[in-house]
């Protein structure tokens, strides 16, 4: 059995994203959500191929990208 280390990339970027997210919203922390979005712009659009509602996934690093600017405009 092969191990694959582009699911294990994708995982780990996905899961760093959310930690990042999380972090940046509870800290209020313009930085972890603009390194969210980033971490998490090649997961999506490796999905953005998909013919289904996969290619949805495009539009998660829109939701870090908006609140970066609403914190960093708010400050």
């Amino acid at each position: 059995m092969e191990f694959y280390w582009m699911g294990f990339i994708f995982l780990l970027l996905i899961i760093v994203s959310f930690v990042l997210l999380i972090l940046g919203l509870w800290k209020k922390s313009w930085k972890f959500l603009i390194f969210s979005g980033i971490s998490l712009i090649l997961p999506s659009l490796y999905f953005s191929g998909a013919e289904n509602w996969f290619r949805l996934l495009v539009l998660f690093p829109i939701i870090p990208f908006a609140l970066t600017y609403y914190i960093k405009k708010r400050v």
